[in-house]
């Protein structure tokens, strides 16, 4: 039997959609198969107590999952003796799915689930994701970036130049955050001043993106070094676009699973998902995102998720299990594809050759 320790929560705008994908991915986890052990990083970064974690992720005795105790996860994580065979990072946004977790886990030599350093700190990025997509030919709509410092000492000039990367309406997002948050649609230069000073509450890097009347397609990735993609769905969002409230407060998105795209559209944005996976260096998984125009159905990326959402309205999972593959056994997969990579680049040498 696996130990395998999961992680939550975090330090991040994420951390309650953290909190339920762990409690889904727990349930989901095969109990014959693994013993699991669950620690949940507070917002201060601290870890939180068995009993608050329980409440937090409406867990039951039956569940059998234990609790890392301490008050510092990662000094506890790095005593567990025998240490765990896996961890599995259900981390949403920064300080997870940015790289950093990623990193102090390759010091304690342990595997885990999901992409590398460098693949979760660029995935994580939408300026650098952006960039590198851009430069290896990969369909990105015309954007922007700004930092917190040059907004403040520059500001006029900085709307300038959003607005003539592309004309209205433009959106504006934080550049390493996740589930739609701070994410705004401007239609004149009052609101986008005014958006760009909300997404620099949550971030000191906002991406300023040309908006387009678009079909919004996500792809499911899985693999290492030869990863396959699976069926495309299409979210019809509740509002305007798929903000944080239709994802997670309303739920009254509808998901079209597979999405209705011509077998030649869905071989396309299946191939265009792989390329962007590739591109960017990614391994274990991946959601890819894409907006399709809805007057000329060309693809656009949107931008890839590193650790996507495995709550029960998450595409991830969904798609994977409309293209052959169960929840649970997808979890077996991602457990073996990341000792699968730790056991390669163990093999890699550390002498001159």
């Amino acid at each position: 039997m696996r130990h395998v320790v999961v992680l939550c929560g975090g330090r991040s705008a994420e951390h309650e959609v953290s909190l339920v994908s762990a409690a889904s991915v727990i349930r989901n986890l095969n109990p014959d198969r693994y013993r699991i052990s669950v620690a949940g990083i507070k917002k201060d970064g601290t870890t939180y107590k068995a009993h608050e974690l329980a409440g937090h992720l409406a867990l039951e005795k039956a569940d059998n999952v234990d609790h890392l105790p301490g008050h510092n996860w990662l000094a506890s994580l790095a005593a567990l003796f025998p240490p765990p065979e896996i961890v599995f990072p259900v981390l949403h946004g920064p300080f997870g799915e940015d790289g950093t977790v990623q990193g102090a886990l390759e010091i304690l030599d342990l595997p885990y689930v999901g992409a590398g350093v460098w693949g979760s700190a660029v995935g994580m990025s939408k300026i650098h994701s952006k960039k590198i997509m851009a430069a290896g030919g990969l369909p990105v709509l015309p954007w922007f970036w700004i930092d917190r410092v040059c907004w403040e000492r520059q500001r006029a000039e900085m709307l300038a130049v959003a607005e003539s990367t592309a004309a209205y309406p433009l959106f504006v997002k934080p550049a390493n955050l996740g589930s739609s948050i701070g994410i705004n649609k401007s239609r004149n230069r009052p609101e986008l001043s005014t958006h760009i000073e909300e997404a620099f509450l949550y971030d000191d890097f906002v991406v300023i993106e040309k908006g387009i009347e678009a079909r919004e397609i996500e792809v499911s990735v899985l693999g290492n070094l030869e990863p396959q993609a699976s069926l495309a769905g299409e979210i019809i969002p509740s509002r305007e676009f798929y903000t944080y409230e239709s994802k997670y407060v309303d739920q009254t998105s509808r998901l079209l699973i597979p999405a209705p795209l011509s077998p030649p559209q869905m071989e396309e944005v299946r191939e265009l998902a792989l390329k962007a996976y590739r591109s960017l260096q990614l391994e274990g998984m991946a959601r890819v995102d894409f907006l399709m125009d809805k007057r000329t159905d060309e693809f656009w990326i949107n931008e890839p998720n590193t650790i996507p959402g495995f709550t029960s309205i998450s595409m991830y999972p969904k798609l994977w299990e409309a293209s052959g593959l169960k929840y649970p056994d997808l979890l077996d997969r991602l457990i073996e594809l990341g000792l699968e990579r730790f056991e390669r680049r163990k093999r890699l040498s550390v002498d001159r050759v």
